[in-house]
């Protein structure tokens, strides 16, 4: 999963970055609301984690536009303001959650693990094709019972596979969807990925779900 953590002081975004990428994730930060606007423009991120005072403007108002423009990806609110009256502005503006600061990186994981799972959010918590099933709040995969042991960025492939089941997935989306903007990626890196998770699935009687389509990307379907 990928998140985009809106937030000026340079050295709080990279703890909350660095906990929340031991958790799973995938992270970018955008320093000002502007630089949010562009990375949303461009990834379809999981959740957000705001700040509310920002260099240009306040994340409280930057989030009642976007909500009154359809934006539904779940945020979570992460800011120094924590009297009641701001906490009942912030959820009326619009976000999932409010959290004030300081906040422990353990609590913050758990609270974007909550608003993940919630029902009719973007993302269901288990995932299954066939004997397969994937839950994408504790990120553990099983087949037909025995775990799945998986690196945190084969986890955002299956995910991204399961979701999209029977489908074609372009190697760009996949991309998007496992790197960060400031992740180095090699040219077989996607490539690497997709044939380890493979492997991992036929080691435990999968069979071949995963497929190649050369020049098109890869299609999850159910052997059964």
């Amino acid at each position: 999963m990928r998140l985009l953590i809106i937030e000026d002081n340079a050295r709080l975004a990279a703890l909350v970055a660095a906990s929340l990428r031991d958790s799973g994730y995938a992270c970018d930060i955008a320093p000002s609301l502007d630089v949010a606007d562009a990375a949303a423009s461009v990834v379809r991120y999981d959740a957000l984690v705001l700040d509310l005072g920002l260099p240009d403007g306040d994340g409280l108002d930057w989030l009642r536009v976007r909500r009154g423009q359809g934006f539904d990806v779940p945020v979570l609110m992460l800011t120094a303001r924590g009297a009641l009256d701001d906490r009942v502005k912030g959820l009326d503006a619009g976000a999932d959650d409010y959290l004030v600061k300081p906040a422990a990186p353990d609590e913050i994981a758990a609270r974007l693990r909550a608003l993940l799972r919630r029902p009719g959010g973007r993302s269901n918590p288990v995932l299954s094709v066939g004997a397969l099933d994937f839950d994408t709040a504790s990120r553990r995969a099983q087949f037909a019972g025995r775990p799945l042991e998986l690196t945190r960025r084969e986890a955002d492939l299956l995910e991204l596979l399961m979701r999209e089941a029977g489908s074609v997935v372009r190697r760009d989306r996949i991309e998007t969807a496992l790197y960060a903007f400031d992740d180095e990626v090699s040219p077989n890196a996607i490539e690497a990925v997709v044939s380890r998770l493979r492997r991992r699935l036929q080691a435990l009687g999968a069979g071949e779900m995963i497929h190649t389509l050369r020049g098109l990307g890869y299609l999850m379907q159910d052997v059964a």
